[in-house]
């Protein structure tokens, strides 16, 4: 018997994620000209995460696609953010490889994980470290100063942050995924 289950169930949460990834190009073609509207888009493009999973939780529409997709959305745009700001001369070409192989560590070990009936959790570091990251590319992506504040130096300070908070929370991914294998 076939089911009547669509494959991708459309609700708010799989629409806020899928629109994550639509805003990419947008974000990647306005931002050296625009670097304003490219942090609004960027800040947009983030706030849809963190609506998205609250809603899904709130409203029980936690769907398998969005499961999968949700954290790609994050990956294509943290990694979108990072190669822009690296092309932009706004970034170090090794912070921006360092933050990216993590993502990639840390994602794969959850697959593989959860492809074995193990859930990893998102722990304090990665949360950390997701907000330094935040707040350091849209610091970067504003780049010079305004009002007073040196937003390059501040988006220096806060890559930095996360970097460190990268590194830490990627050892505590590893042991922890070793620890339940």
């Amino acid at each position: 018997m076939q089911s009547s289950e669509p494959i991708v169930r459309f609700n708010l949460p799989t629409i806020l994620t899928l629109s994550r990834i639509v805003l990419i190009p947008f974000f990647i073609f306005v931002t050296p000209d625009d670097p304003v509207l490219g942090a609004a888009i960027f800040t947009l493009a983030s706030l849809t995460d963190l609506l998205d999973g609250y809603l899904a939780r709130k409203l029980g529409a936690i769907t398998k696609f969005g499961i999968i997709v949700d954290p790609i959305a994050d990956k294509f745009l943290v990694i979108s953010a990072l190669l822009l700001l690296v092309d932009m001369g706004r970034l170090s070409v090794w912070i921006a490889t360092a933050l990216i192989i993590r993502e990639f560590l840390v994602t794969a070990l959850r697959v593989v994980a959860l492809s074995k009936g193990i859930l990893i959790p998102a722990e304090m570091g990665g949360k950390l470290k997701v907000t330094a990251q935040f707040m350091g590319i849209v610091s970067l992506v504003l780049g010079g100063e305004m009002m007073g504040i040196d937003f390059y130096m501040l988006g220096q300070i806060f890559i930095f942050v996360a970097l460190i908070l990268a590194l830490v929370s990627g050892f505590r991914y590893t042991v922890s995924f070793w620890k339940a294998i």
